[in-house]
Protein backbone atom coordinates (compact mmCIF):
# COMPACT_ATOMS: atom_id res chain seq x y z
CA UNK A 1 0.00 0.00 0.00
CA UNK A 2 1.26 3.77 -1.01
CA UNK A 3 2.52 5.77 1.81
CA UNK A 4 0.42 9.02 1.77
CA UNK A 5 0.97 12.19 3.94
CA UNK A 6 -0.12 12.55 7.40
CA UNK A 7 -2.82 15.14 7.21
CA UNK A 8 -4.88 16.72 10.00
CA UNK A 9 -8.33 15.76 8.92
CA UNK A 10 -9.48 11.43 8.79
CA UNK A 11 -7.47 9.59 6.16
CA UNK A 12 -9.05 5.76 6.00
CA UNK A 13 -7.80 2.99 3.58
CA UNK A 14 -10.02 0.70 1.97
CA UNK A 15 -13.10 2.46 2.55
CA UNK A 16 -15.67 1.13 1.22
CA UNK A 17 -18.62 4.04 -0.02
CA UNK A 18 -21.57 2.42 -0.57
CA UNK A 19 -23.09 4.12 2.75
CA UNK A 20 -21.57 7.65 0.81
CA UNK A 21 -23.91 7.45 -2.25
CA UNK A 22 -27.25 7.95 -2.53
CA UNK A 23 -28.12 4.56 -4.23
CA UNK A 24 -26.07 3.05 -1.47
CA UNK A 25 -23.71 1.15 -3.66
CA UNK A 26 -19.92 0.99 -4.36
CA UNK A 27 -16.83 -1.04 -3.49
CA UNK A 28 -13.77 -0.05 -1.42
CA UNK A 29 -11.60 3.30 -2.59
CA UNK A 30 -7.99 3.21 -1.66
CA UNK A 31 -8.25 6.35 0.10
CA UNK A 32 -11.18 8.37 1.59
CA UNK A 33 -9.37 11.81 2.75
CA UNK A 34 -12.02 13.94 4.56
CA UNK A 35 -9.93 17.10 5.47
CA UNK A 36 -9.78 19.06 8.28
CA UNK A 37 -10.54 22.77 6.64
CA UNK A 38 -8.74 24.48 3.57
CA UNK A 39 -4.90 24.52 4.77
CA UNK A 40 -5.18 20.84 5.02
CA UNK A 41 -6.97 20.04 1.85
CA UNK A 42 -4.50 22.29 0.05
CA UNK A 43 -1.25 20.50 2.25
CA UNK A 44 -2.53 16.91 1.43
CA UNK A 45 -2.86 17.76 -2.47
CA UNK A 46 0.68 19.30 -2.86
CA UNK A 47 2.24 16.21 -0.77
CA UNK A 48 0.47 13.48 -2.45
CA UNK A 49 2.16 11.36 -5.02
CA UNK A 50 1.80 12.14 -8.07
CA UNK A 51 1.04 8.66 -8.95
CA UNK A 52 -2.04 8.57 -6.86
CA UNK A 53 -5.43 9.69 -8.57
CA UNK A 54 -7.65 11.61 -6.54
CA UNK A 55 -11.34 11.72 -6.92
CA UNK A 56 -13.17 14.52 -5.61
CA UNK A 57 -17.05 13.22 -3.86
CA UNK A 58 -19.68 15.07 -3.39
CA UNK A 59 -22.35 13.93 -1.14
CA UNK A 60 -22.93 11.03 -3.78
CA UNK A 61 -26.39 11.92 -5.15
CA UNK A 62 -25.69 11.58 -8.84
CA UNK A 63 -23.49 8.72 -8.99
CA UNK A 64 -22.75 5.09 -9.24
CA UNK A 65 -19.66 3.65 -7.90
CA UNK A 66 -18.89 0.51 -9.36
CA UNK A 67 -18.87 -2.82 -7.03
CA UNK A 68 -15.28 -3.33 -7.36
CA UNK A 69 -14.26 0.34 -5.69
CA UNK A 70 -12.00 3.06 -6.68
CA UNK A 71 -8.38 2.99 -6.99
CA UNK A 72 -7.88 6.41 -6.10
CA UNK A 73 -7.73 8.59 -3.29
CA UNK A 74 -11.43 9.87 -2.49
CA UNK A 75 -11.59 13.18 -1.25
CA UNK A 76 -14.67 14.23 0.04
CA UNK A 77 -15.15 17.59 1.89
CA UNK A 78 -17.63 17.99 5.11
CA UNK A 79 -17.43 20.47 7.64
CA UNK A 80 -15.58 23.67 7.23
CA UNK A 81 -16.87 24.00 3.31
CA UNK A 82 -20.56 24.35 3.84
CA UNK A 83 -20.54 27.75 5.04
CA UNK A 84 -23.28 29.89 3.04
CA UNK A 85 -22.89 33.91 3.56
CA UNK A 86 -24.82 36.50 2.16
CA UNK A 87 -23.50 40.22 0.83
CA UNK A 88 -26.52 41.98 -1.66
CA UNK A 89 -27.37 39.65 -3.73
CA UNK A 90 -24.45 37.49 -4.03
CA UNK A 91 -24.21 34.21 -2.23
CA UNK A 92 -21.35 32.50 -1.55
CA UNK A 93 -21.30 28.59 -0.53
CA UNK A 94 -18.82 26.01 0.54
CA UNK A 95 -18.61 23.54 -1.93
CA UNK A 96 -20.58 20.97 0.45
CA UNK A 97 -23.37 22.90 1.30
CA UNK A 98 -26.65 21.60 0.24
CA UNK A 99 -27.88 22.91 -2.93
CA UNK A 100 -31.20 22.70 -0.83
CA UNK A 101 -29.78 24.85 1.69
CA UNK A 102 -28.50 27.70 -0.33
CA UNK A 103 -31.83 28.00 -2.00
CA UNK A 104 -33.21 28.68 1.35
CA UNK A 105 -30.48 30.72 2.93
CA UNK A 106 -30.55 32.47 -0.31
CA UNK A 107 -34.15 33.38 0.04
CA UNK A 108 -34.10 34.45 3.72
CA UNK A 109 -32.11 37.54 1.67
CA UNK A 110 -34.42 37.93 -0.81
CA UNK A 111 -31.97 36.40 -3.36
CA UNK A 112 -33.75 34.27 -5.73
CA UNK A 113 -31.79 31.14 -6.26
CA UNK A 114 -35.30 28.75 -5.83
CA UNK A 115 -34.70 26.64 -8.89
CA UNK A 116 -31.10 24.86 -6.53
CA UNK A 117 -34.44 24.10 -3.98
CA UNK A 118 -35.15 20.70 -5.54
CA UNK A 119 -31.79 19.51 -6.78
CA UNK A 120 -30.23 16.83 -4.90
CA UNK A 121 -26.67 17.05 -3.87
CA UNK A 122 -24.40 20.55 -3.33
CA UNK A 123 -23.03 23.27 -4.78
CA UNK A 124 -19.67 21.73 -5.38
CA UNK A 125 -21.63 19.15 -7.60
CA UNK A 126 -24.22 22.07 -8.88
CA UNK A 127 -21.16 23.89 -10.48
CA UNK A 128 -19.29 20.94 -11.75
CA UNK A 129 -22.62 19.12 -13.76
CA UNK A 130 -23.78 22.68 -14.56
CA UNK A 131 -27.37 21.63 -12.54
CA UNK A 132 -30.41 23.07 -13.64
CA UNK A 133 -34.06 22.97 -13.95
CA UNK A 134 -37.03 25.13 -14.01
CA UNK A 135 -35.34 26.34 -17.08
CA UNK A 136 -32.15 27.45 -14.92
CA UNK A 137 -29.05 26.60 -14.87
CA UNK A 138 -25.95 27.00 -12.71
CA UNK A 139 -24.00 28.71 -15.11
CA UNK A 140 -26.69 31.33 -15.26
CA UNK A 141 -25.84 32.55 -11.38
CA UNK A 142 -22.32 32.04 -11.21
CA UNK A 143 -20.22 35.10 -10.33
CA UNK A 144 -16.83 32.62 -9.80
CA UNK A 145 -15.84 29.05 -8.41
CA UNK A 146 -13.12 28.44 -6.03
CA UNK A 147 -10.93 25.63 -6.53
CA UNK A 148 -7.36 23.47 -5.24
CA UNK A 149 -5.04 22.46 -7.84
CA UNK A 150 -3.51 19.55 -7.48
CA UNK A 151 -0.63 21.39 -6.71
CA UNK A 152 -2.47 22.97 -3.41
CA UNK A 153 -2.92 26.22 -4.97
CA UNK A 154 -6.05 28.24 -4.83
CA UNK A 155 -7.58 29.75 -8.12
CA UNK A 156 -10.49 31.67 -8.36
CA UNK A 157 -12.60 30.85 -11.94
CA UNK A 158 -15.12 32.38 -13.55
CA UNK A 159 -17.92 30.96 -15.59
CA UNK A 160 -16.24 31.54 -18.89
CA UNK A 161 -13.11 29.56 -17.47
CA UNK A 162 -15.79 26.98 -16.44
CA UNK A 163 -16.61 26.30 -20.19
CA UNK A 164 -20.58 25.65 -19.23
CA UNK A 165 -22.78 23.33 -21.28
CA UNK A 166 -25.35 21.20 -20.31
CA UNK A 167 -24.92 19.11 -17.77
CA UNK A 168 -21.15 19.26 -17.92
CA UNK A 169 -18.21 22.00 -17.01
CA UNK A 170 -14.42 22.23 -17.65
CA UNK A 171 -12.34 21.85 -14.35
CA UNK A 172 -8.27 21.71 -14.56
CA UNK A 173 -7.48 17.89 -13.69
CA UNK A 174 -7.05 16.93 -10.43
CA UNK A 175 -8.68 20.04 -8.93
CA UNK A 176 -10.73 19.99 -6.07
CA UNK A 177 -13.66 22.77 -6.29
CA UNK A 178 -13.87 24.52 -2.94
CA UNK A 179 -16.30 27.11 -2.51
CA UNK A 180 -18.86 29.10 -4.80
CA UNK A 181 -20.24 32.65 -5.70
CA UNK A 182 -23.71 32.82 -6.67
CA UNK A 183 -25.54 36.37 -8.02
CA UNK A 184 -29.54 36.08 -7.99
CA UNK A 185 -32.35 38.42 -8.90
CA UNK A 186 -33.77 40.24 -5.55
CA UNK A 187 -37.14 38.79 -4.85
CA UNK A 188 -39.57 39.08 -1.76
CA UNK A 189 -38.39 36.24 0.89
CA UNK A 190 -42.16 35.30 1.84
CA UNK A 191 -42.73 34.57 -1.68
CA UNK A 192 -39.49 33.15 -2.55
CA UNK A 193 -40.39 30.37 -0.04
CA UNK A 194 -43.72 29.67 -1.47
CA UNK A 195 -42.30 28.88 -4.74
CA UNK A 196 -39.53 26.48 -3.76
CA UNK A 197 -42.52 24.89 -1.31
CA UNK A 198 -44.94 24.97 -4.54
CA UNK A 199 -41.79 22.94 -6.28
CA UNK A 200 -40.99 20.58 -3.55
CA UNK A 201 -44.61 19.35 -3.55
CA UNK A 202 -44.83 19.15 -6.99
CA UNK A 203 -41.45 16.58 -7.57
CA UNK A 204 -43.14 14.82 -4.63
CA UNK A 205 -46.07 14.04 -6.59
CA UNK A 206 -44.30 13.35 -9.61
CA UNK A 207 -40.76 11.46 -8.54
CA UNK A 208 -39.88 8.75 -6.69
CA UNK A 209 -38.59 11.23 -3.85
CA UNK A 210 -38.64 8.32 -1.22
CA UNK A 211 -37.13 5.72 -3.01
CA UNK A 212 -33.00 5.16 -3.34
CA UNK A 213 -32.12 7.17 -6.57
CA UNK A 214 -29.51 9.31 -7.54
CA UNK A 215 -31.92 11.53 -9.92
CA UNK A 216 -32.23 11.42 -13.20
CA UNK A 217 -30.49 8.71 -15.31
CA UNK A 218 -30.42 9.98 -18.57
CA UNK A 219 -30.37 13.27 -19.98
CA UNK A 220 -32.82 14.59 -22.11
CA UNK A 221 -32.20 13.82 -26.23
CA UNK A 222 -33.04 17.57 -26.94
CA UNK A 223 -32.89 18.35 -30.52
CA UNK A 224 -32.90 14.79 -32.01
CA UNK A 225 -34.67 14.50 -35.46
CA UNK A 226 -36.80 11.73 -36.32
CA UNK A 227 -36.69 11.95 -39.69
CA UNK A 228 -33.19 14.13 -40.02
CA UNK A 229 -34.48 17.08 -41.71
CA UNK A 230 -33.54 20.25 -39.95
CA UNK A 231 -37.07 21.82 -39.41
CA UNK A 232 -38.21 18.24 -37.82
CA UNK A 233 -35.76 19.12 -34.82
CA UNK A 234 -37.75 18.10 -31.52
CA UNK A 235 -36.65 18.33 -27.91
CA UNK A 236 -38.03 14.73 -26.32
CA UNK A 237 -37.69 13.95 -22.50
CA UNK A 238 -35.98 10.85 -21.35
CA UNK A 239 -38.75 9.50 -19.02
CA UNK A 240 -41.05 9.52 -22.86
CA UNK A 241 -38.59 7.42 -24.92
CA UNK A 242 -38.59 5.06 -22.14
CA UNK A 243 -41.97 4.94 -21.76
CA UNK A 244 -42.03 4.50 -25.79
CA UNK A 245 -39.84 1.48 -25.52
CA UNK A 246 -42.04 0.02 -22.74
CA UNK A 247 -38.84 -0.06 -20.11
CA UNK A 248 -41.20 2.03 -16.94
CA UNK A 249 -40.56 -0.35 -14.43
CA UNK A 250 -37.84 -2.66 -15.86
CA UNK A 251 -35.74 -4.44 -13.36
CA UNK A 252 -32.48 -6.18 -12.71
CA UNK A 253 -31.44 -7.43 -9.72
CA UNK A 254 -32.65 -5.32 -7.34
CA UNK A 255 -32.60 -2.25 -9.66
CA UNK A 256 -36.17 -0.87 -11.37
CA UNK A 257 -36.57 1.92 -13.47
CA UNK A 258 -39.07 3.62 -10.99
CA UNK A 259 -42.92 3.04 -12.28
CA UNK A 260 -43.51 6.63 -10.75
CA UNK A 261 -40.55 7.90 -13.29
CA UNK A 262 -39.16 6.07 -15.64
CA UNK A 263 -35.96 8.22 -15.81
CA UNK A 264 -35.53 7.02 -12.28
CA UNK A 265 -33.50 4.33 -11.63
CA UNK A 266 -33.75 2.87 -7.99
CA UNK A 267 -32.24 0.57 -5.68
CA UNK A 268 -35.32 -1.53 -4.40
CA UNK A 269 -33.19 -2.66 -1.63
CA UNK A 270 -30.81 -5.19 -2.53
CA UNK A 271 -29.06 -3.91 -6.18
CA UNK A 272 -25.63 -4.11 -6.81
CA UNK A 273 -23.75 -1.17 -8.85
CA UNK A 274 -23.57 -3.53 -11.59
CA UNK A 275 -27.56 -4.24 -11.61
CA UNK A 276 -27.84 -0.94 -11.69
CA UNK A 277 -25.42 -0.13 -14.44
CA UNK A 278 -26.65 -3.00 -16.40
CA UNK A 279 -30.07 -2.19 -16.54
CA UNK A 280 -29.51 1.27 -17.50
CA UNK A 281 -27.52 -0.16 -20.47
CA UNK A 282 -30.66 -2.30 -21.03
CA UNK A 283 -32.82 0.46 -21.25
CA UNK A 284 -29.92 2.41 -23.30
CA UNK A 285 -30.45 -0.60 -26.45
CA UNK A 286 -33.92 -1.24 -26.01
CA UNK A 287 -34.33 3.10 -26.25
CA UNK A 288 -31.86 2.82 -29.16
CA UNK A 289 -34.22 0.02 -30.96
CA UNK A 290 -37.13 1.29 -30.60
CA UNK A 291 -36.63 5.12 -31.61
CA UNK A 292 -32.80 5.13 -32.84
CA UNK A 293 -32.31 7.52 -29.71
CA UNK A 294 -29.07 7.07 -28.37
CA UNK A 295 -29.36 7.91 -24.11
CA UNK A 296 -26.47 9.42 -22.49
CA UNK A 297 -26.07 8.73 -19.00
CA UNK A 298 -26.66 12.10 -16.52
CA UNK A 299 -25.50 9.67 -13.79
CA UNK A 300 -21.83 9.59 -13.15
CA UNK A 301 -20.07 5.56 -12.98
CA UNK A 302 -16.62 5.45 -12.03
CA UNK A 303 -14.51 2.55 -10.32
CA UNK A 304 -14.21 -0.91 -11.28
CA UNK A 305 -16.28 -3.90 -11.91
CA UNK A 306 -16.17 -5.99 -9.35
CA UNK A 307 -13.56 -9.51 -10.50
CA UNK A 308 -14.12 -13.04 -8.70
Amino acid sequence: MRTLPAPRGKLSKNRNLNDLTWLRVGGPADFLFQPADLEDLQAFLRELPEDVPIFPMGVGSNLIVRDGGLRAAVIRLGRGFNGISVEGTTVTAGAAALDAHVARKAADAGVDLTFLRTIPGSIGGAVRMNAGCYGSYTADVLCEATIITRQGELINLSAADLNFRYRQSDLPEGAVLVSAALEGPTGDPAELHARMEAQRKKRDETQPTKDRSAGSTFRNPAGFSSTGRADDVHDLKAWKVIDDAGMRGATKGGAQMSPKHSNFLINTGTATAADLEGLGEEVRKKVYETSGITLEWEIMRVGDPLTE
